[in-house]
């Protein structure tokens, strides 16, 4: 569902921090040209494959992105929050999405188009290095859980997972339970392995009494031994 926007540009601003390196008349000229849509949970946002025409930038909600492996089975590169902005990688490569977006919550996307978002960068040198930088970081996080994923046993990819989503999303006002919710099949394809194995080694870290579970929260019990296995591999 798409709708024309039709909030003030403060409201833009509120979205997130980027557009405080944009002059006034520059927000103008967003303000225009932006739609917002919704996304109802599991819905695509975009496939692999798909040709990109915009810049994306999650308002509210969580969204998954993933690729498509053999057998089915996929792996989730990365899981966003709100404020942060995605698809424009292969928009600036001008080739195809190489992965795909799904919204796993309710989830709230302002959508602008690939010619204000070109003509941005090219007349706003602050904006340009914040997505350049926004790339490498992306980058780095990309080759080091690359490696990761590969080379360490199944405990301790778990164990990253976990403390990859407590760092991304924060914890709850407990300050144990990781602040956001995922099923058994996402958490087994971000950290790269089977559901069945997920659900064996969340056991085992329960157990331990390494972590506590209800439905889909995750409680950390014992960080220090979380980051042990983690770092052990």
């Amino acid at each position: 569902m798409a709708r024309r926007a039709t909030v003030a540009i403060t409201s833009i601003e509120k979205a997130t921090k980027l557009w405080k390196c944009l002059t006034p008349e520059e927000c103008e000229y967003v303000n225009k040209s932006f739609i917002v849509k919704y996304y109802k949970k599991n819905e695509l946002i975009y496939s692999e494959g798909d040709i990109p025409h915009n810049l994306l930038c999650l308002v509210s909600g969580k969204v998954k992105i993933f690729r498509e492996g053999v057998g089915n089975r996929s792996q989730i590169v990365r899981i966003l929050k709100a404020e942060e902005y995605f698809g424009y990688r292969a928009m600036l490569a001008e080739e195809p999405f190489v992965t795909s977006a799904m919204a796993i919550e309710h989830s709230t996307v302002y959508v602008i188009p690939e010619q204000i978002f070109i003509s941005l960068l090219k007349q706003n040198n602050e904006l340009a290095f914040f997505f350049v930088k926004a790339l490498a970081t992306d980058l780095g996080i990309s080759d080091s859980r690359s490696v990761n994923l590969t080379q360490k046993h199944i405990r301790g990819r778990l164990a990253e997972s976990l403390l990859f989503l407590r760092d991304s999303y924060g914890l709850e006002e407990d300050g144990a339970t990781i602040s956001i919710y995922l099923s058994r099949e996402d958490l087994a394809n971000l950290s790269n392995m089977t559901t069945s194995n997920a659900i064996r080694t969340l056991s085992m870290f329960v157990s331990e009494q390494i972590i506590a579970i209800d439905g889909r929260k995750i409680k950390i019990i014992d960080e220090d031994r979380l980051s042990k296995v983690s770092r052990r591999g």
